[in-house]
């Protein structure tokens, strides 16, 4: 298994040093490992002097999903592992990640489970997060349970299925996991190898409120591709109109309540 390592970075130079260290501590090496720079200020730029055999592209901010789509292009090998810049890997992920594959070759893309740090301590992670293997379509629809450095995908999934949709600002990965598990069984290992570490005030989702106003964009647009599971989306996007219309009524907001009112009653007729 040829394996193609992409991390997207922005002002991370401390925490992407941590990363690399554990993409090269891997027990299966990757064939290559490829930085893309979305515009760092910091010392991100000489991470090389550190890790002389990645490979470094730099292109002006265009977010993560931008710079994990110019990684995907730059790939040599047909297999995709992502990495955020602030996780790292456990030393055996590629290596259970193959031999999942190779016992089960009909699979595509795969994930592993997650432990998450805050502050120096291990948390506990909620239950709506566990995970799942084989068609998780439903399990997929109501937020996201696939971290991003979980995976590992094949090329052709990615050209069937189009990219990470640079257009949403945040949950562009849960957009991708859905377009995915729609029609495509995903492998799990059942395992915690990769570490989440969170807190961080820049962090995505710590930046936005309200994600689910990201998530039924996503699902806007999966309900426009897909006939087989239009009434699973449909229900979803009523109980994620439903939670808006909500907040939207607590602060006032008129143009808001009346938006989400029309998108609720045009679903149920």
């Amino acid at each position: 298994m040829e394996i193609s390592v992409v991390i997207p970075t922005y002002n991370r130079y401390n925490v992407l040093q941590r990363a690399l260290e554990s993409v090269y501590a891997q027990t299966h090496k990757p064939k290559e490992v490829i930085i893309i720079d979305d515009g760092s200020t910091d010392e991100t730029s000489q991470i090389l002097k550190l890790f002389p055999d990645a490979k470094y592209f730099y292109q002006n901010n265009a977010g993560v999903s931008s710079a994990r789509n110019l990684g995907i292009k730059k790939a040599n090998f047909e297999w995709i592992a992502f990495l955020d810049s602030d996780d790292e890997w456990h030393p055996e992920k590629l290596q259970e990640h193959l031999e999942l594959h190779l016992n089960k070759p009909e699979l595509q893309m795969s994930y592993t489970d997650e432990k998450w740090i805050r502050d120096a301590k291990e948390l506990k992670v909620p239950k709506r997060y566990r995970k799942f293997g084989g068609n998780i379509f439903k399990e997929c629809l109501s937020h996201c349970i696939i971290a991003p450095s979980a995976t590992l995908i094949h090329k052709d999934l990615l050209e069937r299925v189009g990219l990470f949709d640079e257009s949403l600002e945040v949950c562009e990965d849960y957009d991708l996991w859905l377009r995915i598990a729609i029609d495509n069984k995903i492998g799990l290992v059942d395992k915690k190898l990769i570490t989440k570490y969170g807190g961080d005030e820049d962090q995505l989702s710590m930046k936005f409120w309200g994600m689910d106003r990201f998530r039924v964009k996503a699902l806007e647009k999966l309900l426009e591709i897909s006939e087989s599971k239009e009434e699973l989306i449909k229900s979803m996007l009523i109980e994620k109109y439903s939670l808006l219309l909500k907040g939207a009524k607590k602060h006032d907001k008129m143009q808001d309540i009346n938006n989400y009112e029309k998108k609720i009653e045009d679903l149920k007729n």
